[in-house]
């Protein structure tokens, strides 16, 4: 199974290079008007080009609206997870998915000499897994039907 075997690396390669993020004082509403415009499902938390948390619509849903919270008067900082775990570009797929399994998380930073260089999502994970599989198939298919010929 090389797809499991592939790196975060090779993930990142096929990845818009903008990485969209907040700050520990914007609002969670300007936050969370972020990720729905840019279509994304969390934003790492940075300050002073360092990675201090990630803010997630899971966050946003269990501290905001479950408690009857104002997004508006709420930073960001009060409901981030602080020190999320990351990753690094050489990690393989196969220890990301135990990684977001495990944890019961759904983002990971990419961290590279201490930068953000990138996130990862489940989905980037599962589509990879995916993509590759397909791929395998297809070189299965080829070989089979050149052994008939």
């Amino acid at each position: 199974m090389a797809e499991l075997g592939s790196t975060i690396h090779m993930i990142l390669r096929n990845k818009p290079e903008h990485l969209w993020s907040t700050t520990p004082t914007a609002s969670v509403y300007e936050a969370i008007e972020m990720m729905a415009d840019k279509q994304v499902g969390a934003l790492p938390v940075m300050e002073h080009g360092q990675l201090r948390g990630i803010l997630s619509e899971r966050d946003y849903a269990r501290k905001i609206i479950l408690k009857g919270r104002s997004s508006k008067d709420t930073p960001v900082a009060e409901i981030m997870t602080a020190d999320p775990i990351t990753i690094t570009p050489q990690h393989t797929v196969a220890e990301c998915m135990r990684i977001v399994t495990d944890k019961r998380i759904r983002h990971l930073p990419v961290m590279e000499s201490g930068r953000l260089i990138g996130m990862v999502s489940i989905g980037d994970l599962v589509n990879w897994v995916i993509s590759e599989q397909q791929q395998t198939i297809r070189h299965l298919e080829a070989y089979i039907s050149g052994m008939a010929s």
